[in-house]
């Protein structure tokens, strides 16, 4: 068995024709930019709103790292505000940091769990406060029926880590942009380069690799060994290629955009399908372990896109090493974030110590999803329930 924790790129999509469908938002937003990579968006926006010239950015204590080096880096200011074990902010918490008139509340909707944003919107309109959506890992979910992204001023995503594209962020614009920042002077986004050939291709490569090994699993593990051999190779020579899900901040490539593959290959997905498989695997997953092993007290509500089965684990790099042997590839998210916050005791910290995604993307068949549970089972992983 191998499942890998991101979903592959089926070679037949390279010639397939379009999906007869409405694409999903943003991809549909009238007003958007696509970049190489969200991070690159979201520092993007920060400069074109002027976040350096002074304001408060309310940022959650459970974050990736990228979105706070990118925020950083375009010189924004910023404040935590305290994430609880159920993915959702603390609003008590946010509402007092709120009084403190800050100029951005900046809302991360975890791997496809919407945020309180009926809440968090009413607290922005009183306040005066612009709203940013994060939506990264939260392509697709809806919140009472609308899509996230479509509640803020503005908002960002990251497709590849939905669909197999090999790269790939989305800033909406849905509130124009006020005056002073430093893109006023050219749209946002215009002056964009394409990316290398050899970056864009070698991760295309990657993902068709992994749809091979899946199905095909000793000639795929053959192929990805030639692979890897080929990426030293290239980095033997100093050959630079320009990563994706990497953690960190390249001020060097925040002027690449998405690269044209990746538009191709858009409009050929199906994306009620992908929507609908993840719910599957996932109520496949919380049906199988509830009783076994601790949950998050999170519920899959109508309109939910999750990204991943959130499993709490007694030991993190254990867990995923186990499940690795068993051939299931799992996600350690967010194992540190900002170093001030690291010896807080925080639910943020809870989280970033117990809590492995486990995949349950749209190459996860229901057969496997039952498989993985067993095994979570049988190597007794889990949090007692």
């Amino acid at each position: 068995m191998y499942i890998p924790a991101w979903p592959s790129l089926n070679p037949a999509y390279f010639v397939k024709s379009s999906a007869l469908q409405s694409l999903p938002f943003p991809l549909n937003c009238t007003s958007k930019t696509y970049f190489y990579v969200a991070r690159s968006g979201i520092y993007h926006l920060a400069r074109a709103l002027g976040l350096d010239k002074g304001g408060t950015v309310l940022v959650p204590d459970y974050h990736h790292g990228n979105e706070i080096f990118a925020l950083r880096a375009a010189g924004a200011r910023l404040r935590y505000y305290p994430v609880k074990k159920n993915l959702e902010p603390d609003l008590d918490a946010v509402a007092k940091l709120c009084e403190e008139n800050p100029r951005v509340l900046y809302v991360t909707h975890f791997i496809g769990f919407p945020q309180p944003m009926a809440e968090l919107q009413a607290l922005c309109r009183d306040k005066g406060i612009m709203l940013i959506e994060d939506c990264a890992l939260s392509f697709m979910s809806e919140y009472d029926r609308k899509p996230l992204g479509t509640f803020g001023d503005y908002s960002i995503f990251c497709l590849y880590k939905s669909l197999p594209v090999p790269n790939g962020g989305v800033l909406a614009v849905n509130s124009p942009l006020p005056p002073g920042g430093e893109d006023e002077k050219a749209p946002l986004g215009a002056n964009l380069n394409c990316a290398s050939k050899l970056s864009v291709a070698a991760r295309s490569i990657e993902l068709t690799l992994q749809w091979l090994r899946s199905r095909y699993e000793t000639c795929g593990r053959a192929l990805f060994t030639l692979k890897r051999a080929a990426g030293r190779t290239l980095s033997a020579g100093r050959v630079r290629r320009v990563p994706v899900g990497d953690t960190g901040f390249d001020l060097s490539i925040v002027n690449v955009g998405m690269s044209p593959i990746c538009h191709t290959l858009l409009p050929r997905f199906e994306y009620n399908w992908i929507k609908e498989t993840r719910r599957r695997n996932f109520r496949v997953l919380e049906e199988r372990l509830r009783g076994s092993v601790s949950l998050l007290d999170i519920k899959l509500n109508e309109g939910v896109c999750p990204l991943f089965f959130p499993l709490l684990v007694k030991d993190k790099q254990s867990a995923s090493r186990d499940l690795w042997q068993a051939g299931i590839e799992t996600v350690e998210f967010w194992n540190r974030g900002d170093a001030d916050l690291e010896h807080q005791k925080s639910d943020a910290n809870f989280l970033r110590r117990h809590l492995l995604e486990v995949p349950i993307h749209q190459d996860v068949t229901a057969n496997a999803a039952e498989r993985m549970a067993e095994e979570i089972i049988r190597l007794r992983i889990g949090m007692a329930a």
